[in-house]
């Protein structure tokens, strides 16, 4: 292999600026590559352009087969790339070998999705027959992030391949090696030339990426990127749009009995993978009494205890560091900017890189706050003084992605599911929990209603209903109002 590009079945270097990935924990030099020229970018879509047809009109049990042999690859890699994904994220090497479990396991999801949601139906008609038939879009741009660099654009590719799309990836430039080694493993599967297609590079690279003539643009990240994405396509109907955006999720206590239990349900959905997911917990909405001041002094004591450390380290960590020095410097600087009364400090950790941060809490009761997502282990507290009130309190955001209740009493989890406003709502579970066998979306500005996981199939193809016999029948009796 020689560049960091691959373009109708060929590695090569790009033509762009150079890029360098490095360790958050070590600052060690990971990936080191020319990035993407704008004539790369028209090349790889061109290139796919060029290969759909054969792709889409290649039976579908060749193309399974092909993803099938890349689950097998994955499984065969799954510790050399796990341990690059640690490498470069950061993240425990605990997590990492999970995110290649999902990206394995999302191939035989989305060939049961795609039978289930977009498969082929027939009704028997008087005559002949309906048939509803689903057919691939054409070029999908996958744009990835850096927190599951694997999983969430493997979570798009994979359905869009399985329904006959053709795609070009773009992987964050915070994550260039992930996006290379999944390649890799598809090609090494056999996926034709031109069928999937990498181009590395930062935001210039995607900026010439969807000035393409592509047919869908498949995104997880920011909401202010999803906002931007929506301008750009507006003149542009003929284009699939599926955003995958962030969240200001809220995570509910009311009636529950003992606040060890609860806080722990609230450390993981606040801090699990340093607070870097869509779906974690933002702000903890519980009662103004005495057992809402016991969850918060129990949540910052586990808060307090949780191991911090790189993913090689000499015992296992629940976290690693944020994604870079300059993301923690970032995420601290809007953390002193809050008001409130601290709890935790989102503080840096004794011994070890800037990219580390220990865990905050802020108890903004009573305080305006921004309706932001802060990409870190940084939770609000509120106090309220009623259950509707707590409602109204998890509802006052523009997001809408995840959001959770923790409560010992039925009836508040019927209230809870009837009003909250979000894609994922989960009870007596972290709001981070998910599963591929499901959808996974939000709305507002967490999307734009095409969920992803198992409803990926939804927005990988298009319906087409047709109305067919199998000879010419003599139909003049069924004109109304013919003369003789």
């Amino acid at each position: 292999m020689s560049g960091g590009l691959f373009i109708d079945g060929k590695w090569r270097s790009g033509q762009g600026a150079e890029l360098v990935s490095t360790d958050p924990a070590t600052g060690a030099i990971v990936w080191r590559e020319a990035t993407a020229s704008e004539t790369d970018v028209a090349e790889a879509v061109a290139a796919a352009h060029r290969a759909f047809p054969a792709w889409a009109d290649q039976p579908r049990e060749e193309r399974i087969a092909i993803l099938r042999r890349y689950r097998e690859i994955l499984v065969e890699r799954t510790a050399a790339f796990a341990e690059a994904l640690s490498r470069e994220t950061g993240k425990v090497l605990w997590e990492t070998k999970a995110e290649l479990g999902s990206m394995a396991g999302k191939v035989d999801l989305s060939i049961k999705a795609y039978d289930e949601r977009t498969g082929v139906t027939e009704t028997t008609m008087p005559f002949g027959r309906a048939v509803l038939r689903h057919r691939a879009h054409g070029v999908m741009a996958v744009l990835g992030p850096f927190n599951f660099p694997g999983h969430l654009p493997n979570g798009h590719i994979v359905p869009a391949l399985l329904a006959g799309d053709t795609v070009v990836f773009k992987p964050s430039e915070e994550t260039p090696l992930a996006g290379q080694l999944m390649v890799e493993a598809l090609e090494a599967a056999g996926v034709p030339a031109g069928v999937v297609n990498l181009v590395q590079g930062g935001r210039e690279t995607g900026q010439a990426l969807i000035n393409q003539t592509i047919d869908g643009l498949l995104f997880t990240g920011s909401a202010a990127a999803g906002t931007f994405f929506r301008r750009h396509f507006a003149d542009r109907p003929d284009v699939i749009l599926a955003l995958e955006l962030g969240g200001n999720n809220p995570l509910v206590v009311w009636d529950a009995d003992d606040a060890e239990a609860v806080a722990a349900l609230v450390v993981q959905s606040a801090f699990i993978t340093t607070g870097q997911r869509c779906s974690c917990a933002r702000r903890l909405i519980l009662p103004d009494d005495a057992f809402g001041k016991a969850v918060i002094e129990a949540t910052a004591s586990l808060a307090g205890r949780l191991s911090i450390g790189p993913w090689n380290g000499d015992r296992e960590a629940f976290m690693g560091p944020l994604i870079s020095a300059r993301a923690a410097q970032a995420a601290r600087a809007v953390a002193d900017t809050m008001g409130g009364d601290r709890i935790r400090a989102l503080g840096q950790v004794e011994g070890l890189s800037e990219a580390f941060v220990a865990p905050g809490l802020v108890d903004v009761t009573g305080v305006d706050t921004p309706d932001e997502e802060l990409f870190a282990p940084w939770l609000q507290v509120r106090r309220v003084a009623s259950f509707d009130d707590a409602l109204k309190a998890a509802n006052a955001t523009r997001y809408g992605l995840s959001a959770g209740l923790i409560s010992s009493e039925s009836r508040c989890w019927d209230q809870f599911l009837n009003r909250i406003r979000a894609g994922v709502v989960n009870w007596n579970r972290p709001t981070t929990g998910a599963a591929g066998s499901m959808p996974f979306g939000g709305l507002g500005a967490s999307g734009n209603h095409r969920p992803s996981a198992y409803y990926a199939a939804d927005y990988c193809a298009y319906p087409v209903a047709s109305f067919e016999a199998e000879a010419v029948l003599d139909t003049s009796k069924d004109i109304k109002g013919l003369r003789a």
